[in-house]
């Protein structure tokens, strides 16, 4: 056998990773960080691809940070910023990315390193790929390392030294990074695509697909990372008034992290944090938009359900939003009344009930006029359902009791008779009479009455009724084992509203409760569940939005090509005189 050559390099990492006397490896590291950054080694993206994983697998291993590593990093990445020669030879380009990957790695939960990081001067290098210095691939790194940083107690300072360009930029980020990940690698053929970039995608490996599907996931990375360093910042309650920018707020309801990203809050985590500040819930319930968007979030399958619920409890608890919130949300509250647990929180239903009624009395007496009657009607509806109904079933005895059973039971099977001879206005009004009927503890005659009723809403075209009814089925059956129908019918209703996204969740829940049922023994999706998931897939694409603004301004800068100058001259003189037409791209 023939023994490997000995390696000639001077203070070669990988030679010294293999050293056997751990404070002579440790020696030899430390000169290796210190001396990397001036070299000219083409090994160097070899040494950080390790480095790489190791910072993944080992984040909390302390003899890296301990020997000069993210001082290392630092220089690394400033060095690809200032020297475009260096940054383009062999395969440098790769190092920025590696360097701020692995100094967020090594700062996500440990506030020590992040310490070190700060004190090596990581700061400065990670701000320029903030700013767009290379492309949007270092972005996502170098905005989740300062996410990491701001997130720490003692680092955060040292970012807030940047705060106000910080927040613009994450702000920018956010808000177009889907723009630009399509129309600079997604949206385009896959030979003009950066070879670098497809190589950290895939890692060398992956074909057209796979590029494109994990370019996916970091364009929801990089727009939820943003949206967390903006959360740093809104929970110390930093710069209010820049991040609830009007135009920003509204366009926050649609960030999500999609079903490539669903541990991440996204928008509605940081609408969450905004909410706990005076400032924060002042700007939220001014703006309409959001608020019928947290309504949504509210009374749908969303995984993140309990944080909507929260802001609009937060904002009912504040007497200078409260009034204009119940406007809002009233009735979409009132939905939620007979939710007994959501994830932790346990009494929700009682909890919003509580919120809802505290001063009622003010309304119900005259003493306070709301701007909106089907805001009053919710809360006489919910006083009635949480107050004169219980008082009622307290008094009614056993033997009454069965006698209401079989009535109600009765009027069901009246409005199923009218439901499949077409009278479906009919079935509406029977089943409504036997929900007045029907004792509170009666749960499952309740499901069925609601979601039959939502039925009917569903075919006299009156979604929003419908998505009420099948809402207060799924509140009465439990989030454990949600009633199936409620949610096949709550998605058509969504559908029809064209909230996809609310659409979609409801969809996917109800084949899941499909499969989770124990009378089923073989499971398969219907056809008419597959056709929603599709349609509804497409439409809530993390690209779909920004694929139609690219098409758009492809198709307006086409048309003005082919009018010529005179036309062109035209168009602009109208949009300087103010002339209604087509809005200049």
């Amino acid at each position: 056998m023939h023994s490997e050559p000995p390696c000639s390099k001077l203070n070669c990492f990988f030679c010294t990773m293999n050293e056997p006397e751990p404070s002579v490896r440790r020696a030899k590291l430390s000169q290796c960080f210190k001396e990397m950054p001036l070299r000219d080694d083409q090994e160097h993206v070899l040494v950080l691809s390790g480095l790489w994983n190791i910072s993944m697998a080992q984040p909390d291993d302390p003899e890296f940070p301990a020997l000069g590593i993210f001082e290392c990093m630092a220089k690394l990445i400033h060095r690809g910023i200032i020297d475009q020669n260096w940054l383009l030879r062999g395969q440098n380009i790769y190092i920025p990315y590696y360097a701020a990957h692995i100094i967020g790695s090594y700062t996500m939960d440990n506030p020590q390193f992040a310490e070190k990081a700060v004190k090596s001067g990581v700061v400065l290098p990670l701000m320029e790929l903030l700013r767009g210095k290379m492309s949007w691939v270092e972005q996502r790194v170098a905005v989740r390392a300062l996410g990491h940083l701001a997130s720490h107690e003692k680092t955060f300072e040292a970012v807030v030294v940047h705060e106000v360009e910080v927040i613009s930029l994450a702000m920018e980020i956010a808000s177009n990074c889907l723009e630009v990940v399509y129309k600079e690698f997604v949206g385009i053929k896959a030979r003009k695509r950066p070879k670098y970039h497809c190589d950290l995608l895939t890692r060398g490996v992956g074909e057209l697909e796979l590029q494109s599907r994990k370019a996916e996931e970091w364009a929801s990375q990089l727009q939820c990372w943003s949206l967390y360093l903006l959360n740093c910042f809104a929970s110390k309650e930093r710069c209010l008034n820049l991040i609830c920018n009007t135009e920003f707020l509204n366009n926050l309801c649609g960030m999500w992290g999609g079903l490539v990203n669903l541990t991440s809050p996204a928008g509605i985590g940081l609408l969450r944090t905004l909410c706990s500040s005076k400032t924060g819930r002042e700007n939220v319930a001014n703006s309409r938009q959001v608020m019928e968007s947290i309504c949504n979030v509210s009374r749908s399958s969303d995984e993140w359900q309990n944080m909507a619920i929260d802001c609009l409890l937060l904002l009912l608890k504040d007497p200078e939003t409260r009034y204009g919130v119940i406007d809002i949300a009233a009735s979409s509250l009132v939905d939620l009344v007979e939710l007994r647990s959501l994830g932790e929180s346990k009494m929700v239903g009682e909890t919003i009930s509580q919120t809802l009624l505290q001063d009622y009395y003010k309304i119900k007496f005259g003493f306070l006029k709301l701007k909106s009657q089907e805001a009053e009607k919710a809360l006489e509806e919910l006083w009635e359902l949480r107050v004169e109904n219980i008082k009622r079933d307290k008094l009614m005895s056993e033997q009454d009791m069965k006698e209401r059973q079989v009535l109600v039971g009765k009027l069901k099977k009246q409005g199923n008779q009218k439901f499949w001879t077409g009278k479906i206005e009919k079935a509406c009004k029977i089943y409504s009479k036997a929900l007045e009927l029907c004792p509170l503890n009666f749960r499952k005659e309740r499901i069925v009455l609601y979601s039959n009723r939502a039925q009917c809403y569903l075919l006299l075209k009156n979604p929003a009724a419908a998505i009420s009814d099948t809402t207060r089925a799924l509140c009465l059956s439990g989030t454990v084992s949600p009633h199936s129908k409620s949610l096949w019918r709550r998605s058509q209703a969504y559908d029809m509203k064209g909230l996809a996204k609310e659409s979609l969740m409801d969809c996917l829940m109800f084949i899941n409760s499909r499969i989770k049922s124990e009378h089923t023994k073989r499971v398969r999706i219907p056809y008419y569940a597959a056709r929603m998931i599709n349609k509804q897939m497409n439409a809530t694409w993390l690209f779909a939005n920004a694929k139609s603004k690219l098409c758009i301004k492809k198709k307006t800068v086409d048309e003005y090509e082919s009018k010529g100058e005179y036309q062109l001259q035209e168009m602009m003189d109208a949009k300087n005189m103010g002339f209604p037409g087509k809005p200049m791209i």
